[in-house]
């Protein structure tokens, strides 16, 4: 792992989040953007050192609706960037971590995305994310 690249934090709603974000904290909203293959609305919020991701459900399937009906708003996974997720999901998987899909999907900002299952990481879902500057809205920033 390279560095933790973010945390996402699911919220039932972003607009309602945010002021307390950039009002209460201090944080600036860097960008918004909807990723239709998680089914969620992404805020990317600039936390200096690292960058906090507000998750919002966009209706009531998906993987952050049912965290928020299970365990409500809160932290939802922390994220590594990586330089080549497709290797380093295979060298995971050699060493027994479950990882939640076969293949790397988009994610936020144009990255492509691998979640290592909470099963095998004591409870915690972490995120792989690879950004490879093609595309996506923050790719220039978030690298």
């Amino acid at each position: 792992m390279k560095k933790v690249d973010h945390i996402g934090i699911a919220v039932k709603s972003i607009d309602r989040s945010l002021d307390y974000y950039i009002q209460t904290l201090g944080l600036s909203c860097l960008a918004i953007e909807e990723v239709k293959s998680q089914k969620v609305r992404v805020a990317f919020l600039d936390a200096g050192n690292i960058k906090l991701e507000l998750l919002e459900p966009i209706g009531e399937e998906g993987p952050v609706a049912t965290f928020i009906e299970k365990r409500g708003e809160g932290i939802h996974h922390i994220a590594f960037g990586v330089p080549d997720i497709r290797t380093r999901m295979a060298e995971l998987k050699e060493k027994g971590v479950q990882l939640l899909q076969e293949e790397p999907k988009l994610g936020a900002g144009g990255a492509e995305v691998a979640f290592l299952h909470p099963k095998s990481s004591f409870g915690v879902l972490y995120e792989l994310c690879e950004k490879s500057g093609k595309g996506g809205v923050l790719n220039g920033y978030l690298r």
